[in-house]
């Protein structure tokens, strides 16, 4: 099996020499309410190739041949470890979730195409929900090196959030007034964050993170320079891409998708997006996951 798949590897051109197989060391496991799961792993060889919006292929236990695409969430060139979150909703990501510091686990990447790295507008907005959240922390955290952009981070859960809740101490005029929840880190990077649920949890945006990002667009003087980066739900998706279309603003989407090999060989996890020729079908894990939401045609039409 592993043999095969680096073989498939080698084979596709538009990865060849980036995408590795890692033996990596689980560092550290952290858990949070409604089965979610932080962890931390040491591969080196991966993180020197990582960018926003990539994501990493792993495989949960020995007692499954299958691997599971884990979207990333931070990385440490330094360090050389990447982290990333995870839900339970399997027999997989059980195993997985079971894993303690120390164990060893096969670990495929970094793979995908990110988000764009540069030439963004001043005002970025970054939307995630539930487990989409972690691509835009680690986009988040690459805009920070960026001193001229004031980017506004929205996250949406129907769960508790993975992390603990704090006021904000960064104010805004972009979100209501008694909007104030935001995510701790980001908070110590200077960066802007607000949390949207149903759920009724304090200091959150009573709604859908669609209607926040929308709320904060609407009160932007200069939506000239905005534009939008995106991870979520199909729905949510569907919904930012509305937002842009409504507004004319760019958008970038990483889309969410079951994934086989998720080196381009299976083909199991195809979207049909426009492209300049025509309509085609395009796979999630080698043409994206970050598409331009303009392209990307949702439920067939």
């Amino acid at each position: 099996m592993e043999s095969n798949l680096k073989q498939t590897v080698n084979q596709n051109h538009d990865h060849r020499g980036k995408i590795k197989i890692c033996d990596a060391k689980i560092l550290a496991t952290q858990s949070f309410e409604g089965e979610q799961h932080v962890m931390r792993v040491h591969c080196p060889e991966i993180v020197a190739g990582c960018k926003p919006g990539n994501f990493v292929h792993v495989k949960c236990s020995n007692e499954l041949s299958m691997r599971r695409p884990m979207s990333i969430m931070r990385v440490s060139s330094r360090a050389g470890w990447i982290e990333f979150l995870f839900k339970t909703v399997g027999k997989g990501t059980d195993l997985l979730a079971k894993q303690q510091a120390g164990a060893i686990i096969s670990i495929l990447g970094p793979i995908g195409i990110p988000f764009k790295l540069s030439g963004y507008r001043k005002k970025p907005i970054l939307i995630g929900g539930g487990v989409g959240i972690p691509p835009m922390i680690y986009l988040a955290e690459h805009m920070k090196k960026h001193k001229d952009l004031t980017p506004l981070v929205l996250m949406g859960s129907e769960i508790p959030f993975p992390f603990p809740l704090k006021p904000s101490q960064i104010m805004t005029t972009r979100v209501p007034n008694d909007t104030i929840a935001a995510m701790p880190l980001l908070e110590d990077w200077g960066i802007c964050s607000r949390l949207a649920s149903n759920q009724g949890y304090a200091g959150c945006y009573d709604g859908f993170v669609t209607d926040l990002a929308k709320f904060a667009v609407l009160s932007s003087s200069e939506q000239n320079d905005i534009e939008l980066f995106a991870c979520g739900p199909t729905a949510m998706l569907k919904a930012v891409q509305l937002i842009a279309s409504e507004f004319n603003l760019s958008c970038q989407i990483s889309l969410e998708e079951h994934m086989a090999c998720a080196v381009g060989g299976c083909a199991g996890c195809v979207v049909e997006v426009n492209t300049p020729t025509g309509k085609a079908m395009q796979r999630v894990c080698v043409d994206g996951p970050v598409f331009e939401a303009e392209n990307v045609i949702f439920g067939g039409k």
